[in-house]
């Protein structure tokens, strides 16, 4: 089978490997769709902080089960199409004791910290294997980012009838800003590029924010808020200045969620958040709770989830599927390979 490896910085190279050997426990999978997350594409950039070179990147997919163990506690049996829970948790740590498992101090995630996904076959245990109750392989592929944004709204407590403002309209952007409109959120998003919030505003937002200047972000927030700034603030990009754009336009008494991951510190007048008495949070992987309540989600066609997908290639296309969307990143939202 074929593998793709991130050997360095912008190159991908396919290696041929031996087919996976299933343990008791485990499922042999048959890939169908990749998506490529905005942390893969870090990985390829160069700029993503939990990465080490060589590495097979991926952990958004969708699959087909080709072996399990029969009568398996989780009635996974082979054809059934499912998508899987990526970070790896210790089970012994002080988080993973505290059920924190998605925040356990040793947490391997799937094309991060430990080989992904982005191979013909891969074996997982059988309580990391979802079945996909019949959504598109496509879609079932899309469920994990959208596991992402939706814990870090379920984190900020949205709740009906709140202003909303998402840093950052890329695929977690965007699909955050979808997680808070199913709460009945009035929800804004805003970037840098015109072109990411053309396409947002396909998704139902009350409106958007270029963020070209600070004063014009300022100056919008305070016109759309009346002055008191957004209920909930969520930073879905990773870097310094989105923090602090978030922390600014946040209401006195308001909550900050950081979903973003980046590599670089922030300076900033920390006093502000004593001063607004801020709620600040941060919002890492998702839960098993997640996926299954968004697979239902999706499932009974409450959310436009496949408005996400711009962009299919082949798995055998998947460095140009790389180079093409980290210089295109205005154009592009979710990039799927199909296996």
């Amino acid at each position: 089978m074929k593998s793709m490896y991130i050997m360095e910085p912008g190159k991908i190279e396919f290696r041929e490997m031996p087919m996976p050997v299933r343990k008791k426990g485990e499922v042999l999978l048959k890939l169908l769709y990749g998506g490529i997350c905005g942390s893969d594409l870090g990985s390829y950039k160069g700029t993503f902080a939990y990465f080490e070179y060589p590495r097979i990147p991926g952990h958004e997919f969708s699959a087909e089960i080709v072996e399990a163990d029969e009568n398996n506690e989780y009635g996974l049996k082979p054809g059934m199409i499912v998508t899987c829970n990526p970070y790896f948790n210790c089970g012994h740590c002080y988080s993973c004791s505290h059920g924190l498992v998605n925040a356990c101090m040793d947490n391997q995630t799937m094309g991060c910290q430990r080989d992904g996904a982005f191979q013909e076959y891969i074996t997982m245990p059988e309580e990391r294997v979802y079945d996909g109750k019949g959504l598109d392989p496509k879609l079932l592929a899309a469920i994990e980012p959208f596991c992402i944004s939706y814990h870090g709204v379920s984190r900020a407590d949205v709740k009906a009838g709140e202003k909303v403002l998402i840093l950052g309209a890329g695929t977690i952007g965007v699909l955050a800003a979808v997680a808070a409109l199913a709460k009945g959120a009035e929800v804004y998003i805003s970037d840098i590029s015109e072109g990411k919030l053309h396409m947002a505003e396909g998704f139902g937002i009350k409106g958007t924010i270029l963020n070209d200047t600070p004063q014009h972000f300022d100056d919008a927030v305070k016109t759309i808020t009346n002055g008191n700034g957004f209920d909930v603030t969520i930073e879905a990009v990773g870097l310094p200045s989105t923090f602090q754009n978030c922390i600014d336009a946040a209401c006195f008494g308001g909550r900050v969620v950081l979903i973003g991951v980046g590599k670089k510190n922030l300076d900033f007048n920390f006093t502000m958040i004593q001063k607004k008495e801020l709620h600040v949070l941060g919002s890492r992987n998702a839960l098993k709770k997640d996926f299954l309540e968004l697979i239902h989600l999706v499932k009974e066609g409450n959310v436009p989830l496949e408005k996400i997908i711009t962009d299919t290639y082949s798995f055998h296309e998947g460095d140009k599927a790389f180079y093409d969307f980290a210089h295109n990143p205005g154009n592009m939202l979710k990039v799927i390979m199909k296996f």
